[in-house]
């Protein structure tokens, strides 16, 4: 394949390729957009030089735009984010300003509403599912929490997320096609998802361990061994040239950071799994007001998710996880189904297990929360030849759908209203 077919294929991957994709990708670019440039242009929540961390929900817009957060967690943010806010400064002419906060915003606009392209590309082309349906659930997808904040967050999650949709869907083609993923694709994700948060690197290496024949032939073995061998070594070079190879500070800083986020206990344990890790990516809940301060004597009021406190949303994320796991068993014995429910493993254990930042898991949305309409898209395909079960499934979710958008838009308002009292 010539290099001109392998941008023409990257970009069609990508970005979107026809026009019911592009048609997506518009309507969500202007939704978002809408609340984003809303709260840019009126409110200084998205990016106040006085508030590097916790303004909402625990996202630290200012350490990651200024930084790109601690190295220890995020290795190569860095380099993107010290590029991004030089860039959008030219424009602003060096002042951090409302302006700056709009670009800010629309840039995770774009990204988030590409990242609901991507998950339509999963849907349609790789599970073929009808039109109907696809729309559905991703509409569905589009009201979760995570996406709607990180639609105005410029945080290092809004990329992840993109990022690792993209590389599920560049992984489904792969195994559709019969085909390996290649040791340049396995580098640049490496890179790329793994810099921006270093738990996420060994996701990328989910997709070999179901490569067809590679625990038979020894040769697809060793050339996997390979890929893996040099995406790794390629990844720790950059790293270990971000700290000037001080790799001992890796070791102390991510042992302060466990004890830091590891040991929080003022809510069961259950209710934070359920509300935070599990609900609070999807359905908003009621909020707490604390006040916070800056460690230079600023003190500022933040806004946290508080634990479902009615039936009705601990009863709606119960149907969601049932059909999720409904989806897990029927499609059990599907490569690509396993893949992303190990990938979801990993964070599950991350969170749950070692309860690392358990009590904000909230925030974390964006390394996990793209399962659940690819989950949901395999429900409906292990079904597409049992009419009646399609409808209940298709009644259900959009009775879900219908109270989503209705409760988070609620909560929306009452996030509005918080800024008008503290971020004026």
């Amino acid at each position: 394949m010539s290099i001109k077919s392998k941008f023409f294929n990257f970009f069609k991957i990508v970005f979107p390729s026809t026009f019911t994709e592009l048609g997506v990708f518009v309507f969500f670019i202007l939704a978002y957009g809408f609340l984003g440039s809303y709260i840019g242009l009126n409110y200084r929540i998205i990016f106040d030089s006085r508030i590097p961390w916790d303004a909402y929900f625990s996202f630290d817009n200012k350490a990651i735009v200024m930084t790109g957060g601690s190295f220890e967690r995020h290795p190569l943010s860095y380099y993107y984010f010290n590029w991004m806010r030089e860039s959008i400064l030219y424009f602003t002419e060096g002042k951090y300003n409302e302006s700056f906060r709009l670009i800010l915003a629309g840039i995770s606009n774009l990204v988030i509403s590409l990242s609901l392209v991507h998950i339509f590309k999963y849907l349609k082309n790789s599970i073929q599912l009808p039109l109907f349906y696809t729309l559905l659930i991703v509409f569905f997808y589009s009201l979760f929490s995570t996406n709607i904040l990180l639609s105005f967050t410029p945080e290092t999650y809004t990329y992840t997320l993109l990022l690792l949709i993209i590389y599920n869907y560049y992984t489904a083609i792969k195994f559709q096609k019969d085909e390996k993923i290649a040791g340049s694709a396995l580098m640049l994700a490496g890179i790329t998802i793994g810099g921006l948060t270093v738990t996420n690197f060994v996701k990328i290496f989910i997709p070999i361990i179901f490569q067809e024949g590679l625990f038979t032939q020894w040769k697809k073995f060793l050339k996997a061994v390979f890929r893996v061998i040099i995406s790794v070594v390629a990844f720790v070079l950059l790293y270990l040239n971000r700290i000037d190879f001080k790799y001992e500070n890796i070791l102390s800083k991510s042992n302060e950071q466990y004890e830091k986020f590891s040991n929080v206990n003022s809510t069961p344990i259950w209710d934070m799994i359920y509300s935070y890790f599990l609900g609070g990516n999807i359905l908003l809940t009621s909020f707490i007001v604390r006040e916070k301060h800056n460690m230079k004597g600023f003190y500022f009021k933040a806004l946290f998710m508080d634990v479902y406190s009615t039936p009705i949303a601990y009863i709606f994320i119960g149907i969601l996880l049932s059909l999720i796991i409904w989806s897990y068993y029927k499609n059990f014995k599907n490569k690509l189904v396993q893949i992303i429910m190990i990938s979801f493993l990993v964070d599950i254990l991350i969170h749950c297990v070692f309860r690392f930042g358990l009590h904000t898991s909230y925030i974390y949305g964006g390394h996990f929360i793209f399962i659940f309409p690819m989950l949901l898209g395999w429900l409906f395909f292990s079904y597409k030849n049992s009419p009646k079960i399609i409808v209940f499934i298709t009644f259900l979710l959009i009775t879900m759908t219908t109270y989503l958008l209705m409760n988070n838009a609620l909560r929306m308002s009452e996030f509005i209203d918080f800024l008008d009292l503290y971020y004026q």
